[in-house]
C-alpha cells in the first residue's frame, strides 16, 4: 500500500527523461547516452565512486538527485551494478519508474587472487545483490555475465563465475544486449597499410595482469623481431625491462588509436575475466587479426577469424603467436574479422534493441 501512495505521489503527465547513473563515462557509455539522447532528454548522474572515502557523501547526493528528477523520469539505466546502482533501482521500484541495470563485467565476477570483481565482498557484494533484486532488468552485455566457467586462468572455485552463480535464488528477469560499435568510425584509413609482425594491445594500469600484460611482457622476450604496443597506460613502476620491441603508449585518444590499430596487424586480448571486449572489437574492425584467451564472450566475437588461446600459459601463448605469423592470407583474415563485427556487434544494432526495449 505504501509502494502505491510513492508510486502514486511521483505521477507526473511530463515523464520524458532518461536518468543515466554512471561510475564513469567510459566510451561506451558514452555511446549509450549518444543513443538514448537522439530520442529523449538525458540527465546523466556520475560520481568519482572510486573514491571508496566519500562513498557515504555521494549517497547522499546520489538519493536528492532521484527525488529531485524521479516524477520527470520515463526510464533509469545504470551502468555497472554497485553502490550507486542501489538508490535507483529502490526509487525507481517505489516510484513505478523501471529500472535496467547493464552489467559490463566486473558486476558479475570474483577473482580474490587478482583482487577484481565487485562480488568478491561485502559490503559492495550486498549492494550489487539488492540492487538486482529490486531492478526491472537485467541487461548483460554478454551471456556469460550471467553464468560462466572460465578455465583459462585456474580450473578451480574461481573458474565458476556469472551473477547467477554467486546468486541463484536472484529471480529479476534478464536480456542480454551485446555492446555495439561504430563502424564508420573503426575502420581503415586511406594509405593505410599493416605493419609485419606488429602487436597491439590495450588496458588500464590497474588492468594489467588481468589482461594478460605480464605475458605480453614475457612474449616481446621471445619474439624480439616483432613489435608490441600496449596503449592505455604507460610503463608501470615496478617493471624492469628494457625490451627494445615493447612500446608502453600511455592514454590515447579515439583517433590517435586508431592510426595504431590501423598498422597493427594483430591485437591481443589476454584477459583473465572479459565482460565483453570492446578494444577487442574495435581492432577487428579495423581489421586487426584477433589472438584472445578462451574466456567468457571472447571466443564468440573472434570466431573463425583468429586464434584462441586456451590456458594462460607463456609456453601455449608462444606455440599460438607461432601459428598466427605463419598464417597464410593475413589481409583476408583482417577484413573477416572486420566483417564479423559489422555483422554481430554495431552500434545500429544496440539502438534498435534499447529503444524496442524502452517502448515495450
Amino acid at each position: 500500500m505504501k509502494n502505491a501512495k510513492f508510486a502514486a505521489l511521483m505521477k507526473s503527465s511530463g515523464k520524458n527523461k532518461i536518468i543515466y547513473v554512471t561510475p564513469s563515462l567510459s566510451s561506451f557509455v558514452r555511446n549509450d547516452i549518444s543513443i538514448l539522447s537522439k530520442q529523449y532528454p538525458v540527465i546523466v548522474n556520475t560520481y568519482a565512486w572510486d573514491k571508496k572515502i566519500l562513498t557515504p557523501l555521494y549517497l547522499f547526493h546520489q538519493f536528492f538527485f532521484l527525488l529531485r528528477h524521479i516524477r520527470s523520469a520515463k526510464r533509469i539505466f545504470v551502468s555497472f551494478g554497485g553502490y550507486w546502482s542501489f538508490f535507483p533501482a529502490l526509487i525507481g521500484k517505489l516510484a513505478g519508474v523501471k529500472t535496467y541495470i547493464i552489467l559490463n563485467g566486473t558486476d558479475c565476477a570474483s577473482i580474490p587472487p587478482l583482487h577484481y570483481g565487485n562480488l568478491r565482498s561485502n559490503p559492495l557484494k550486498w549492494f550489487c545483490k539488492q540492487s538486482y533484486q529490486l531492478a526491472t532488468q537485467l541487461l548483460p552485455v554478454s551471456s556469460s555475465l550471467i553464468s560462466v566457467r572460465n578455465t583459462y586462468f585456474s580450473d578451480d572455485a574461481f573458474s565458476f563465475q556469472g551473477y547467477r552463480h554467486f546468486f541463484p535464488k536472484l529471480r529479476t528477469p534478464n536480456l542480454v544486449i551485446h555492446n555495439g560499435f561504430d563502424e564508420n568510425f573503426w575502420k581503415m584509413q586511406k594509405n593505410t597499410n599493416k605493419k609485419t609482425k606488429s602487436f597491439l594491445a590495450v588496458f588500464s594500469t590497474s588492468q594489467f595482469v588481468l589482461k594478460g600484460g605480464d605475458l605480453i611482457v614475457q612474449l616481446s622476450r621471445k619474439f624480439p623481431d616483432c613489435k608490441f604496443y600496449i596503449a592505455g597506460t604507460d610503463k608501470p613502476d615496478n617493471l624492469k625491462t628494457d625490451n627494445k620491441n615493447l612500446l608502453f603508449l600511455g592514454k590515447l585518444t579515439p583517433e590517435k588509436l586508431r592510426e595504431y590499430y590501423n598498422f597493427s596487424q594483430f591485437y591481443l586480448q589476454l584477459s583473465v575475466f572479459e565482460g565483453f571486449g570492446c578494444s577487442l572489437a574495435e581492432a577487428m574492425l579495423c581489421e586487426c587479426i584477433p589472438i584472445g584467451s578462451s574466456v567468457n564472450i571472447i571466443p564468440e566475437i573472434i570466431g573463425e577469424t583468429g586464434f584462441i588461446l586456451e590456458k594462460r600459459d607463456v609456453t601455449a601463448l608462444e606455440k599460438v603467436v607461432h601459428k598466427a605469423l605463419t598464417v597464410e592470407n593475413k589481409k583476408s583474415l583482417g577484413q573477416r574479422a572486420r566483417e564479423r563485427i559489422v555483422k554481430n556487434y554495431t552500434m545500429v544494432k544496440r539502438e534498435r534493441e534499447l529503444f524496442s526495449l524502452i517502448s515495450k
